[in-house]
């Protein structure tokens, strides 16, 4: 089974619950700076008895899980938008935590009201089609469908946040980060596992279509067989799309990279020894690609564990694709 978004275990609580006339509350993350143990659109789904998903954990998740029990169980459905600062030297809005962060978390009880809104949430995170959530101070909580017009700033931002009497905080549903793994061998098979767990959209590419590896990869969202001569077609750019080629071999791993090399990926890696990857490189510079554009291609890839088998190359490739991510 493909991996679901992070968000949909709260989305089914929040829905499962209002379905059943259990009161629940969302916790939401609506901006964070700094070190802060919950990033923004970290949520949470609350029941007097059951939780799903995180605000960062800690004190200071404990403490918003327990006023919003504290509200739920008062009925009181007014929501609350509080910042949280964690540096003990704080004089107002301390977290209890001591982490140099700050975030603002958004305190939502969930009515009746809202049933309609959190299982059509439901479904579009189920199946991928796209749109909007939107939480303000004047519109309360809405789904904006995917085919709805949108301004070019929010079709670029994932997560965007009005602060002011009149908050308006909104994201995109489903998978900010998308990797396509060109190559369906043993490690792509080893790495969509692992990548499952990190909530990346997947996609797998080969131009074998009888490989078993391909045939058995249920981890990836979407698995195609295509001919790699065509492969740019294929892989769409973008500040979240992540690619690492690893097909069977060197003449395979260089068609790929002469089509893929210079177009705007927040990664492209290969995978191979560095005795293959300099040659390649060589490779790609005979081709006419700068050498800034040689230089950005990363590779061999995969943190230096000393990895060896496809579960061990997969968890350093895994590490290396979260650096990347985070920036560091």
């Amino acid at each position: 089974m493909s991996p679901l978004p992070r968000d949909l275990p709260v989305w089914n609580l929040a829905a499962n619950s209002l379905r059943a006339g259990t009161p629940v509350a969302l916790l939401c993350v609506v901006q964070s700076t700094g070190s802060s143990p919950g990033r923004q659109g970290f949520k949470m789904s609350v029941t007097a008895d059951v939780t799903a998903g995180s605000i960062g954990g800690g004190i200071m998740e404990h403490k918003f899980v327990e006023l919003a029990r504290q509200r739920l169980l008062a009925r009181d459905a007014t929501p609350l938008l509080r910042p949280q600062i964690h540096r003990r030297e704080a004089v107002a809005d301390r977290s209890g935590m001591m982490c140099s962060g700050e975030q603002d978390v958004l305190l939502w009880p969930l009515t009746a009201a809202n049933l309609d809104t959190a299982t059509a949430i439901e479904t579009v995170l189920q199946t991928a089609t796209g749109g909007h959530l939107e939480l303000s101070h004047e519109g309360g909580l809405q789904l904006i469908p995917a085919s709805y017009p949108t301004t070019e700033a929010a079709e670029t931002a994932f997560y965007t946040f009005r602060p002011g009497p009149d908050w308006q905080y909104r994201e995109q549903l489903g998978f900010r980060d998308h990797l396509t793994i060109v190559g369906g061998g043993h490690v792509s098979l080893a790495l969509s596992k692992t990548m499952a767990l990190l909530d990346f959209e997947l996609t797998v590419l080969d131009d074998r279509g009888e490989l078993p590896t391909l045939l058995a990869n249920n981890a990836a969202h979407r698995r195609q067989v295509i001919d790699y001569e065509a492969i740019a077609d294929e892989i769409p750019t973008g500040p979240h799309r992540y690619v690492v080629v690893m097909t069977v071999g060197y003449r395979t791993d260089a068609v790929v990279l002469h089509q893929l090399l210079g177009r705007p990926y927040r990664y492209l890696g290969v995978m191979g020894s560095a005795t293959k990857v300099v040659e390649l490189r060589h490779g790609l510079r005979e081709a006419g690609f700068s050498e800034a554009a040689v230089a950005r291609l990363h590779g061999p890839i995969g943190l230096p564990i000393n990895s060896q088998t496809p579960e061990e190359i997969a968890i350093s490739i895994a590490a290396e694709l979260i650096k990347v991510r985070h920036g560091v």
